[in-house]
């Protein structure tokens, strides 16, 4: 990595969802003054009352899809306010595409303003279906634009590509991230992906629901991890998207019987049918990653799991 510019006043949207608030935490942690704005659609405060008192952290529960103010210097934004989970593209599809169209613009013309550096946090959904795997940054994808997951992949490829746009017309100073699949503590039991799906379930004792034959795939990386990656690359000079993610690809099959293994639990696999456009592959060639940022995952999947049931254990106890 080349020069590194100076992060002391950062703002995330959504900073009390799964991503943001550890970005936040991790960000103080670094000796940042954070700024976290959320409308709390997905995201939680639970996930951020612990920073509450850190005299460094400042929460406003608002939408950036409408008008961004924010008083003083801003050095960086990171826009990561978006629902993300398959659950949410039948649940809440207007806000995903307000969020990736009106909220980047809203972000961007903030980061433009403030001549601050901008950080989109885009997703491995760009690919949809890929073709083509390990998923190089180059790869352009194999996505179902009027499909059920096609409001999630449409406004992450419609924000890179108003980013790029804000980039070459307006010399906003931007990173992009595409995340893969991404595990760990504060995901919501009721998420709908796999994992929450997983361990909810076999912590319960319930049967565990594994979509078509359980053989399709994904790249499941630690939350720790990814955060190391993101500010790796936000305080890098690179200019484009970065695939950050796991190469520790399992699939859904396999992942169900490890997570039934690290629980002692008695739940036994069920088969259901295989949603619409779900991708049968998901691996990122993280090449760039290496050679850019001399990042590499570190959480091997068996500790990452064994941390994310202890956070689920103490989710599920709240509810009784």
């Amino acid at each position: 990595m080349a020069r590194q510019r100076t992060i002391r006043r950062v703002l995330v949207t959504g900073g009390a969802g799964f991503l943001g608030s550890h970005l936040c935490e991790r960000l103080l942690a670094d000796g940042c003054e954070v700024i976290a704005f959320d409308n709390l659609l997905t995201g939680r405060m639970q996930n951020v009352e612990h920073l509450l008192p850190h005299p460094h952290f400042t929460f406003e529960h608002y939408d950036v899809t409408n008008h961004l103010y924010v008083a003083g210097p801003l050095d960086a934004i990171l826009h990561f306010a978006s629902p993300a989970s398959p659950a949410d593209f039948e649940r809440v599809p207007i806000q995903i595409l307000k969020v990736g169209s009106l909220g980047t613009h809203k972000t961007l013309g903030l980061a433009k303003e403030k001549g601050a550096r901008f950080l989109l946090a885009s997703t491995s959904e760009c690919y949809g279906d890929p073709e083509v795997t390990p998923q190089p940054e180059t790869y352009w994808g194999n996505v179902n634009p009027i499909g059920i997951r096609g409001v999630y992949d449409e406004a992450k490829r419609f924000a890179e590509a108003m980013t790029m746009a804000y980039h070459r017309h307006h010399g906003v100073d931007v990173r992009i991230v595409r995340i893969f699949n991404t595990f760990g503590p504060r995901m919501q039991v009721d998420d709908g992906r796999a994992i929450p799906n997983f361990f909810s379930q076999a912590l319960r004792d319930e049967p565990v629901t594994v979509y078509g034959d359980g053989s399709q795939t994904r790249s499941i990386c630690y939350v720790d991890d990814l955060v190391e990656g993101i500010l790796r690359l936000l305080r890098s000079e690179y200019v484009g998207p970065v695939n950050i993610g796991s190469q520790a690809e399992v699939s859904m099959l396999e992942l169900a019987k490890m997570v039934i293994a690290i629980t002692d639990s008695s739940s036994e696999i069920v088969f259901e049918e295989l949603p619409p456009d779900d991708p049968k592959v998901r691996r990122p060639d993280t090449t760039l990653a290496r050679r850019e940022l001399d990042w590499s995952p570190r959480v091997s999947v068996e500790e990452g799991l064994r941390r994310t049931r202890d956070y689920f254990i103490e989710e599920l106890g709240r509810e009784k």
